[in-house]
């Protein structure tokens, strides 16, 4: 058994096409997947040939055509795999498995992309100067109270673009509107860097809150520098008023000319497989979404929460009324 890792898609494109083979586009890096592609060729038999693509994909694609390669293509958040699909470069997949294993919100309502797993967007507390009573809900991080002590990434990030979706969803505009000028009023700094920069910011004693996804704490933990960072703050999972959790996803789905279909689609139901799923979260600090499976002892420890069940493909279709509102109150100036 041996999984091909490429750099790039040149290399891929340059590989032959055989029978017992899945070629991967990935937005994700080869280390994290490198335990799950193993396991599947060790239980299938069929090789995995992946191009780890950081930018680019949906163009790479395009440009392809009919004539790529590439059978599944792997990516992160929401944004993404809407982007993906808006492209026109995928298929529709609907096997009775993949419904079984994937919750309705959790995938394209026609089946053109499979949630893998999820992660929170959560607040990250400092322990020493928040309580964590203090913040139950996103509509907290507009009181006044927080004037000052808010950091946050670019609000034009995808991730944070998906939050204010979200928020636009139960809320409605001018509320969402209202409350991201609230949240921007509360800031320690301009928006910057990434969600790890914000948690050594409140470290620092910079701020006091900031957004961040779960599996950052994970990353955190395993860097020695970073792990005072981590053990500075607490989790905390607020909910929108009347709903849940605000989650985001990891995902797949299958090219429009995959040229290794059948392949493919075992990968694909493979993927959602709860023994496999526990592989991919456990890599990622990620929650797994087939029913029964658990995430990593590890991030348990962080606390329960019940996540928001709007369809996410609902939230990729506000994505770009979300972003005309963050561009609206300049919350990044």
């Amino acid at each position: 058994m041996k999984t091909a890792l490429m750099a790039g898609a040149a290399v891929l494109a340059a590989a032959p096409v055989v029978a017992e083979e899945v070629n991967v586009y990935s937005y994700r890096q080869p280390e994290l997947l490198q335990p799950l592609l193993d396991a599947f060729t060790k239980e299938t038999g069929i090789e995995v040939n992946m191009a780890y693509l950081a930018k680019g994909m949906v163009e790479r694609l395009q440009a392809e055509g009919d004539r790529t390669p590439a059978d599944l293509v792997f990516t992160v958040d929401i944004s993404r795999l809407a982007a993906v699909v808006d492209a026109g470069v995928t298929q529709p997949v609907t096997t009775d498995y993949l419904q079984e294993h994937v919750p309705a919100q959790y995938h394209d309502p026609d089946g053109h992309w499979w949630g893998l797993t999820t992660r929170a967007r959560v607040v990250y507390a400092s322990k020493d100067r928040v309580a964590d009573a203090d913040i139950t809900t996103y509509e907290d991080l507009a009181d006044p109270k927080w004037q000052g002590r808010i950091c946050t990434r670019s609000g034009t990030h995808p991730y944070n673009v998906a939050l204010v979706s979200a928020m636009l969803h139960h809320h409605g505009e001018e509320e969402t509107k209202t409350w991201l000028e609230g949240v921007k009023s509360n800031l320690a700094r301009k928006p910057q860097g990434n969600d790890r920069a914000q948690v050594k910011a409140i470290w620092s004693g910079e701020c006091d809150i900031s957004l961040g996804n779960t599996y950052y704490m994970g990353k955190m933990l395993e860097d020695d520098e970073q792990t005072e960072w981590a053990e500075s703050v607490n989790v905390l999972f607020p909910e929108f008023e009347g709903a849940g959790t605000h989650v985001n996803i990891s995902g797949v789905a299958m090219t429009k000319s995959a040229p290794n279909r059948e392949n493919a689609l075992k990968m694909m139901e493979f993927l959602t497989q709860p023994e496999a799923q526990e592989i991919y979260a456990h890599a990622n600090y990620e929650y797994p979404i087939a029913p029964g499976t658990e995430a990593d002892a590890l991030v348990q420890g962080w606390g329960s929460f019940e996540a928001d069940d709007v369809n996410l493909m609902t939230l990729a279709d506000l994505r770009a009324d979300a972003l005309r509102i963050i561009e609206e109150v300049d919350f990044d100036g």
